[in-house]
């Protein structure tokens, strides 16, 4: 498995079982490709047409992070044209997509509103999950599951 992310060390990467490598390369190898990164000024479109030009024809994109990361225009386009295989999208820009928006005529995109995550046992997951780590930090210990390590 190949993984992008400046803020990952490549060695915690390798720890998980992946190998750490620049966008470019992860675009260019692999067969999967899912986005999860944070929207901020240097994300916003950060698959657009250059990057599905780097892409396999194969290759499959999968968004569940950010609507904006992928620029709609430029995924329409490598959709369209063959220049990737498909996509699913569970997130839009604009969210709630527009009712002409271009994607909705293709047969090669999945797209899902926000909720392609929901099934009755990943909600009773979710809520457990937040209960238990409310209780570890309620009894003065560190949570399961903790969006920054570092402060604890």
């Amino acid at each position: 498995m190949l993984v992008s992310d400046p803020y990952v060390p490549a060695e915690d990467a390798a720890k998980n079982g992946a190998r750490s490598v620049e966008l470019d390369e992860l675009l260019e190898q692999a067969d999967y490709i899912s986005v999860h990164a944070p929207l901020t000024d240097s994300t916003r479109h950060m698959i657009g047409a250059e990057q599905f030009k780097a892409m396999k024809p194969t290759a499959i994109l999968v968004n569940t992070s950010r609507g904006p990361l992928v620029d709609t225009d430029a995924l329409y386009e490598a959709l369209s044209r063959g220049k990737i295989n498909s996509a699913g999208i569970d997130v839009h820009d604009p969210e709630p997509p527009k009712k002409d928006c271009k994607l909705f005529g293709l047969d090669n995109v999945v797209l899902t509103d926000h909720a392609g995550w929901y099934s009755e046992e990943s909600q009773l997951a979710l809520q457990q999950s937040a209960a238990r780590n409310v209780a570890l930090v309620l009894a003065g210990k560190a949570p399961l599951f903790c969006v920054n390590p570092e402060v604890l």
